[in-house]
């Protein structure tokens, strides 16, 4: 999620940050046997999608309004794969509560982390209850998260943008070990990090700005950078049997492959997907539609 002045890399429509109200139309991707869309369920600029595998459930996160403003109107939608929708599980004012623009998540244990422009917050995944939080010192944009593949690792990337989607300076990812915050890695090579996704020995790494898929390993260095043919990457997810699919705003569109190899189209007509989760149970992709208040669960084996 996020964007620069830049033809390249021009911001998104998330950008134009405002009540949304309801959405406008029904999302353009059409409903099928393998795909379910859930709109007019309360979401509001759902940004990404966290599967919970042992109480089965997906965490929704809902900027509410303006991505950079601290304005305390963010909330956590909790979701069951039925289609049952719990849209303020956790609500940003409500309950000792502090949610301003909370996007990526992740969870460890039995806490929910959730990026929210500089800070880390924590839950109780099973309650919602806050447990505290990290402050990430020196960052502009937080946008994912993931737990690395030791189940002890947390992974942050901040997107580095400031208000106006104007280049921040501040491209990195942070790591996160027993509570103390450092950086792995920043720089503007990056191209303003998006989605994450861990892999053994780091993390994989889609940017938004450049447009490049790459690993980062945990010596800070990049490795198998690969330039996809649609850009303004978003969320990045690993399926079980392999494969790497990546949202991209630029061609409204999931893509699919394998590092090294092409990438294929596998969605077409996904208005603005941001932060991808995936169902490893289901084999089930889901899709928040940033712009259109929606989310889509797509089953990918029944995609062909």
């Amino acid at each position: 999620m996020a964007a620069s002045p830049s033809p390249e890399s021009q911001p998104p429509p998330e950008g134009q940050a405002q009540d949304p109200g309801p959405p406008e139309e029904t999302p353009s991707f059409p409903e099928s046997d393998a795909t379910r869309i859930l709109a007019d369920v309360g979401f509001r600029t759902p940004e990404s999608v966290q599967h919970d595998p042992d109480q089965d459930v997906y965490f929704v996160s809902n900027i509410g309004g303006d991505p950079f403003e601290k304005d305390g109107d963010g909330f956590i939608a909790r979701v069951t794969p039925a289609g049952e929708v719990d849209a303020k599980f956790i609500v940003g004012g409500q309950k000792k509560v502090t949610l301003h623009a909370p996007k990526g998540m992740a969870v460890i244990h039995d806490t929910l982390i959730v990026a929210d422009i500089d800070v880390l917050r924590l839950f109780d995944r099973r309650t919602g209850a806050p447990r505290g939080q990290l402050k990430v010192e020196g960052a502009t944009f937080l946008n994912d998260v993931a737990v690395g593949t030791d189940q002890k690792t947390i992974y942050v990337s901040d997107s580095g943008w400031k208000p106006g989607f104007e280049p921040s300076g501040t491209d990195a990812v942070y790591r996160v070990v027993d509570g103390k915050v450092s950086k792995l890695a920043g720089g503007a090579e990056l191209g303003h990090p998006n989605g994450l996704w861990p892999d053994r020995g780091g993390t994989w790494v889609a940017s938004f700005g450049t447009g490049e898929l790459y690993f980062l390993g945990n010596d800070g260095k990049r490795s198998r950078v690969q330039k996809l043919d649609a850009g303004k990457l978003d969320g990045v997810v690993k399926t079980r049997d392999g494969a790497l699919l990546v949202a991209s705003w630029e061609a409204s569109a999931i893509l699919a492959g394998r590092p090294g190899e092409p990438f294929e189209r596998l969605l077409s007509g996904v208005e603005s997907p941001a932060d991808i989760g995936y169902d490893r149970k289901r084999n089930r992709l889901l899709i928040p539609s940033f712009s259109k208040d929606a989310l889509v669960l797509h089953d990918l084996d029944g995609s062909e």
